[in-house]
Order: C-alpha cells, then sequence, then structure tokens
C-alpha cells in the first residue's frame, strides 16, 4: 500500500503514524512546505475524550503530550468588574509546536517519510501514483479545490473578526473576558499551554473593529510572517486591566474572519480530506487540532479494518462525519452567540456567566449542577431574587426555574411551561367537542403554567380545514364557555386561545401524518391573502385582498376576541405566523402589493397592526394579549433578523404582551435547521434586543432544557409540544424528578398517590462496597499552577 499525505500538521501526521503502527509494510509518504520548526498559532485543547482515544491508540504519544501537558478544571468569566468561576470542566492544553515535535519524532521513530520545506505534487499526479491520497492541507485546501464539483464544499464565512495571539501572562484557567467600550464590545478566549503563555485570542464583531480603528491598521500591507503590531498594541491598551502589565505575543497575527468549511462528501476516487480540509468548527467550542487528530484515528482504524480502499473511505465518512455534524452544531450555536456577545451585555453578571457556559446547549443546567452545584447555586440564588423583585409570592429559593411564576400580561402564571397550541382537526362545523375537553383538561391538570388551545379561526372561510375549531357563532362560544369552565374548576392553570385567519393556507383537507394535505378545490372555500399567490403550485390561489376584505377581517378578529373573553380564555394568542393570513402580509416573500399594505417592512406591517390594535381595544387589560410570529422563513430573500426584532417591538407598542416566536411554515420551499430546540435563538434574539417577554418553542423536550433556556435569559417562558403530547403530565413528572412537589406543579387530589416515582427494576438495590480504598474525589476547581523553575544551585570549592 502507497499512501501519500499532503499536509504535516497534526492531523497529517497523527495519521501517518497511527497507519504506520497498524501496517509497518505501507509506504507512507507525507510533503509539508513548511520547515519542521515552523509553526503557527499558540495553544490547543483536548477534551478527556480525545484524550482518551489518544492514549489507546499510541500510548508513546500520549506519554510525551501528557509530560507537557497544563491541565486544570475551572473557566472564569471576567464581565462588568466581577470574576464568576465555574469549575468541574476538565482541559488540557499544550503547545501547538511541542504538539508538532513529538508527532515528528514519532513519524521518524517508525520511519515514515517526512518531506519538509517541499510544496507536494499535484493531487492528480499523486492519485495516479499512489494508492490512498490523504488531503490534511487546510481551511484553504487545494485538494478540495481541485475536486470542487465531487466534495461540493461550503465555505461560510462569519461577520467577527479575530486574531490569534499569545500573551506571557499564564491564567490559572480557561478565561473568557467581555471589554465594553465607546466602540462596543470585545472578547477575549484565553488559556495556558504551558508554563510561561497562554493562548488569547481576541474576537470583535465588524462594527466595533471599525469604530475602535483597527480597520485603519488592517488596510496597511502585512507580508507574509508579519504580524499587524499596531493592532496587537491597541489591544494591550484596551485590555490592560485583564494583562497585569504582560504582553500581547505575536504569531503571524492579523485579523481574520472564521470560515467555517462544510462539504458534502469528504472522499473523491482515493483521495480523502482530513481536518480542516473537510471540516472545521469556530475555537469557542473546542480545538481543530482535536478534530483533526479524532479524524485521523478513526481514517487509520478503517483502512485496517476494510479489505479496500474505496470500502474503507466510505466506513471512515460514515463513522465521522455525524460526529462532526454534531460539533459543528454546537460550535455554530457557540459562534452566533459570541458573535451577538452585545445583545446580553445588560444582563446581570451571574446571568451572563451562565448564559456563556450554556450557550452551545451542549452544557446545561443539570450538566452544569453536576460539574459545580456551588456555582449553579449561586446563579439559582440570583435568579430566585430576580424573580421575587417582580412577584414577591415567587416561592423559595433552590426552585427550579422552570417552576418560578411569571407575570403575563395581567395574569400570575405559577409556572413557566406552556402546552402550545396544537391542531387537533376533531371539530364539527368548527364547534370544539369532546376530545378538545379532553385534551385541554389534561394538558391543565398535568402542571403547566399556560395552556392554549389551537388554531381557532374567526371565521369560516379562515378555517384551515374542516376540522379546525372556530370562534364565530353562538354555539362554539358556548362550546367554548362549557370547556374553560371545567378546566378552571379542575386546575388554576391559565387557559388561552389562538385566534386565526389561515389566509391562503385555508381549504385543505386534514393532513396527513407526513403534514402534507390536498387542498379542497371546489369543495372548499374562497380563498383571500395578502397577495394571489398559491401555497404550491397544486394550490388553489387566493385573491389578493381589499379594503373591504380587511376591514371584514378585522370586524371578525374583534368579534372573535369578545366571544372569547366571554368564554372565560384568560389568554388570546394572535396567529401572525405560519403562513396564515397576518403572517402573509408581514413576510417579503408572500406580500407582493404595490399599494400602502406592501413593499417597505412599514406597508407590511400595517394591516397586522391595525388588527392588533383593534383587538387590543376589546380585550381586557387584566388578562393578556399574545401574538406568535414566524420569526424566520427559512427561504432566501425572507424575514431578516433585523426586520423580526421591528416586527415584534411594532407589535408590543401595539398592545402585545408577549411574543410567541416560532419560525417557518411560511412559504412551501423552506429549508428549516431542524435540531434540539432549534427556534430559540430567536426567542433570544427578540427578547434581549426589544425587551418583550417571548415564548420559546421548537424542539424543547427536557426539563433541563427549559431550566437552561429560562435561566439563560434566552426566554421567559417554554413551549413543550410533542413531548406534552406524548406525557400530557410531563410539567408533574418533570416537577418530581427534580424533587418538587408544592404549588407551582400541584397534582390533582384524585391523582396525588401517583404523584411519586413508581419503583422500577432494582431501583431498591444497594450495591455493597468493593473497594478497599476509596479513591478520592476529584476536585471541582483546579487551577493551572506551573511548576516553579528548580532553584539554581552554587558549589563552593
Amino acid at each position: 500500500m502507497r499512501v501519500a499525505v499532503i499536509g504535516g500538521g497534526p492531523g497529517g501526521l497523527y495519521f501517518a503514524a497511527l497507519a504506520k503502527q497498524l501496517s509497518p509494510s505501507w509506504e507512507i509518504t507525507v510533503w509539508e512546505r513548511n520547515a519542521p520548526d515552523d509553526t503557527f498559532g499558540f495553544g490547543v485543547v483536548f477534551s478527556d475524550e480525545t484524550l482518551d482515544g489518544i492514549a489507546q491508540a499510541d500510548a508513546r504519544i500520549f506519554e510525551a503530550m501528557s509530560a507537557d501537558f497544563a491541565r486544570w478544571s475551572d473557566i472564569d468569566v471576567r464581565y462588568k468588574g466581577s470574576v464568576l468561576t465555574s469549575g468541574g470542566h476538565g482541559f488540557a492544553a499544550l503547545g501547538r509546536k511541542r504538539l508538532l515535535q513529538i508527532l515528528q519524532q514519532r513519524c521518524a521513530a517508525l520511519e515514515v517519510d517526512v518531506r519538509y520545506r517541499t510544496q507536494a505534487p499535484p493531487v492528480e499526479e499523486l492519485s495516479a501514483r499512489y494508492d490512498l491520497v490523504v488531503a490534511g492541507d487546510g481551511v484553504r485546501s487545494a485538494t478540495r479545490a481541485a475536486y470542487a464539483d465531487t466534495f461540493g464544499p461550503d465555505l461560510d464565512e462569519r461577520n467577527c473578526r479575530y486574531m490569534w495571539l499569545g500573551t506571557d501572562k499564564v491564567f490559572e484557567a480557561f478565561t473568557f473576558i467581555v471589554a465594553e467600550g465607546d466602540f462596543g464590545t470585545l472578547q477575549v478566549h484565553a488559556y495556558p499551554f504551558d508554563g510561561t503563555r497562554s493562548t488569547f485570542i481576541v474576537e470583535i464583531d465588524e462594527q466595533a473593529w471599525r469604530r475602535a480603528g483597527f480597520d485603519r491598521f488592517a488596510a496597511r500591507d502585512h507580508p507574509p510572517g508579519t504580524s499587524d503590531e499596531e493592532s496587537i498594541r491597541l489591544c494591550e491598551e484596551i485590555l490592560a486591566e485583564h494583562l497585569d502589565g504582560h504582553r500581547l505575543l505575536p504569531n503571524n497575527s492579523k485579523w481574520i474572519r472564521f470560515t467555517t468549511v462544510r462539504n458534502r462528501t469528504w472522499r473523491h476516487g482515493n483521495v480523502v480530506l482530513l481536518g480542516d480540509a473537510a471540516h472545521t468548527a469556530h475555537f469557542s467550542i473546542g480545538s481543530g487540532t482535536k478534530l483533526a487528530m479524532e479524524d485521523s484515528l478513526a481514517l487509520a482504524a478503517c483502512l485496517h479494518e476494510h479489505a479496500d480502499v474505496t470500502t474503507a473511505l466510505a466506513a471512515y465518512e460514515a463513522e465521522r462525519k455525524p460526529v462532526v455534524e454534531s460539533t459543528q452544531r454546537a460550535a455554530q450555536a457557540s459562534l452566533e452567540w459570541f458573535e451577538n456577545v452585545g445583545r446580553y451585555t445588560g444582563q446581570d453578571p451571574h446571568q451572563f456567566a451562565f448564559n456563556l457556559l450554556t450557550r452551545s446547549r451542549r452544557v446545561t443546567y443539570d450538566n452544569l449542577r453536576v460539574r459545580d452545584q456551588e456555582f449553579t447555586d449561586v446563579v439559582d440564588t440570583w435568579h430566585a431574587d430576580d424573580t421575587a423583585r417582580a412577584l414577591p409570592q415567587a416561592g423559595r429559593p433552590g426552585l427550579p426555574p422552570m417552576l418560578r411564576p411569571f407575570r403575563l400580561g395581567g395574569l400570575h402564571l405559577r409556572n413557566r411551561v406552556v402546552a402550545p397550541p396544537t391542531a387537533l382537526y376533531t371539530a364539527r362545523d368548527g364547534v370544539p367537542g369532546d376530545f378538545d375537553l379532553v385534551h385541554l383538561a389534561t394538558q391543565a391538570i398535568g402542571g403547566s403554567g399556560l395552556v392554549l388551545a389551537g388554531m381557532t379561526a374567526v371565521s369560516p372561510e379562515g378555517r384551515a380545514t374542516t376540522g379546525c375549531p372556530g370562534l364565530y357563532t353562538d354555539e362554539q362560544e358556548a362550546a367554548w364557555r362549557g370547556i374553560a369552565a371545567f378546566v378552571h374548576q379542575q386546575s388554576d392553570t391559565c387557559l388561552g386561545i389562538q385566534l386565526t385567519h389561515a389566509g391562503r393556507r385555508a381549504a385543505t383537507g386534514i393532513p396527513r401524518p407526513d403534514g402534507s394535505a390536498t387542498p379542497l378545490g371546489a369543495g372548499g372555500w374562497p380563498l383571500v391573502a395578502a397577495s394571489a399567490l398559491g401555497w404550491d403550485e397544486h394550490s388553489t390561489v387566493p385573491r389578493a385582498a381589499t379594503r373591504q376584505d380587511m376591514d371584514t377581517i378585522t370586524r371578525d378578529f374583534v368579534a372573535a376576541a369578545g366571544r372569547a373573553d366571554r368564554a372565560g380564555f384568560d389568554v388570546l394568542e394572535l396567529q401572525y405566523g405560519h403562513g396564515h393570513l397576518m403572517s402573509g402580509f408581514l413576510s417579503p416573500l408572500t406580500n407582493l402589493r404595490t399599494d400602502a399594505y406592501g413593499g417597505t417592512l412599514e406597508g407590511r406591517m400595517r394591516f397586522p397592526l391595525e388588527v392588533l390594535r383593534a383587538v387590543r381595544d376589546v380585550w381586557p387589560t387584566g388578562k393578556a394579549l399574545v401574538v406568535r410570529i414566524s420569526a424566520a422563513d427559512w427561504a432566501e430573500g425572507g424575514t431578516t433578523e433585523a426586520e423580526a426584532v421591528e416586527i415584534a417591538r411594532a407589535l408590543g407598542e401595539a398592545g402585545a404582551d408577549a411574543i410567541d416566536v416560532s419560525t417557518g411554515e411560511v412559504v412551501a420551499h423552506q429549508r428549516p435547521r431542524y435540531g434540539r430546540s432549534y427556534q430559540t435563538p430567536y426567542a433570544d434574539l427578540i427578547r434581549n434586543a426589544t425587551g418583550l417577554p417571548t415564548i420559546a418553542v421548537g424542539a424543547i423536550s427536557t426539563y433541563d432544557d427549559v431550566n437552561s433556556i429560562i435561566l439563560a435569559g434566552r426566554a421567559d417562558l417554554c413551549a413543550v409540544g410533542r413531548a406534552q403530547l406524548h406525557d400530557p403530565l410531563w410539567t408533574l413528572h418533570a416537577a418530581a424528578a427534580q424533587g418538587y412537589s408544592g404549588p407551582a406543579a400541584p397534582w390533582p387530589t384524585a391523582w396525588k398517590a401517583g404523584s411519586g416515582r413508581p419503583p422500577a427494576a432494582r431501583t431498591d438495590r444497594v450495591p455493597p462496597r468493593l473497594q478497599l480504598l476509596r479513591e478520592p474525589t476529584a476536585p471541582v476547581h483546579q487551577r493551572w499552577l506551573p511548576p516553579a523553575p528548580a532553584a539554581a544551585c552554587t558549589a563552593a570549592h
């Protein structure tokens, strides 16, 4: 087997060493254009999981690395003059130059042919001459560019500028610094990697970067190998209080933007990508070196396990790609958090630190409590005190964040969990029936602070399907009144109803299990929308709403709101998202009008705001009025984040007490980025940009995630949808799992006997002691304290 490796960085060298160990007869050649002692960057960080893999794969490399590791477990967050420390995280860092030396020495010992100061031949030539070509040629991979049609690269260059530096200040922990100035906000990611130096990455968004004057220095010519010294000196001035007289150390350091690299596939024939050539993940979540070395381990193993190269490369990609994509999702969330860090600089230091630590959604409330209970308790106590300032009856400290009360408009919700509006499709002629009663009563008894009835039409023409309920006749009002009365008799849960006009999404059949539905066609009713655009090529084309239509629809919403009040609902939600009529006016993809109700955002908002103001005039101030929006259309040319903020702000000024922040379902060609709590960032955006209370929705299913979202200040309430359909007593069970029983999640008297967790198999077993001497518990807080240099000795002769 003849193997060519392009790039003698950590990934390429580690692969060569592992492959040579597994197959000593292989001929492995590595091309590295730099000298062996050339290196860029400073320290690299490894997780315990990765180190376990390195230890198992090559004990000699691991032992050499371990001898020079800087190890610590603390994270310090420096913000607004305070330092908050969270422990129990576990880090090991090493100088990149030392890592390369270890790998170079190991390759030499294994007789790998490493050709330094040598440009690799063209990849086409290598592919023809060798059985396998491993391309570890970095972010700007020439290999990837040569076969771009196959690899399908997606290079996402981000907005912030950053500069990779070192410092002779030895930090004792992973340190996040957030510094504010007239220019805006600048953040630092710093960590030690040996006894004399630390990595020091400065990051700042584009606008603040320009306001600070960095653009003047960056515009000057900085030849390869030189650094932007003027920018570095300015960084020293801005960050002087954190450097304590120490200097920033450059190494080919210039302002750059981070590029997230993704590829459709990592292989082309006998050519395979590795490390940064295949993928990158933002430095705030981990190390590209770590990912590259994990790639190397998996690739060497797959080549050893499979008989031919084609099968081995397919197995490598199948094994590694899901791992990398998971890391990239977390890294993307972290990257976007730091890009928008200015959104959170009004937060209290306790909440800010918790928000920062949980930014990627990999670290959560429960996870952080396991790592460092003391830190989590401190943040918890702050949040309980903050809640108590607004609601003196907020309850005892230590109450999980999801179970703390909240004031929504004129209402007092006993906890932060919402059972969102669910389309049941069980109504007849718009009249809700027994299933609606059972559904809403069960959700209320199940412990949620707020339960919403879903997709209730304000007129016959506003129904999405024949199975949707309405609130436009006396019979419907009477049915809803009976349901509301029963729910209120059984529970103190607040009950709400969502009012809508489905617009161009009206007059379809009951959706199939996959969510698709067939237009009713001739058996339906006339459709009205912002513009004459059908939902898709198979749908009925609506007529564009006239002024007379808008007046009629406004009266329908007002009348339905009056009926909702008389029926006994506590909360009214207006559906302004998901492609329904009001959503159709708000989105530039569905509003093509040329009159005063189209064009600019102001024009597109005009009719929805008219309806909201009219409803606000009749809806009691002692109750609550919520508006649901789609904050993103998930399609090119759709609503922008800035527009979503302006829409929410205008809705708040027109009388909305809170914004229920959803996304998508505005156009059929949407491409959502689904994932755990994937819509929460939009609730976060709107809450922290406008100050309006928000409800987070979308793939939120664990109480740990709800606690994390609430405590971090990303939303005020969390809608838990499918999880509550799976378990209508979700909130009660979540409270019990957290050891809580009390008024925030009260069990019905008739069910009280079931409020404790039933015993499961072997849960009563008490394990025997099988250790003569117990190992001491690892300390929660571990700082990096470099070993003192050996004292100089003098001898008298």
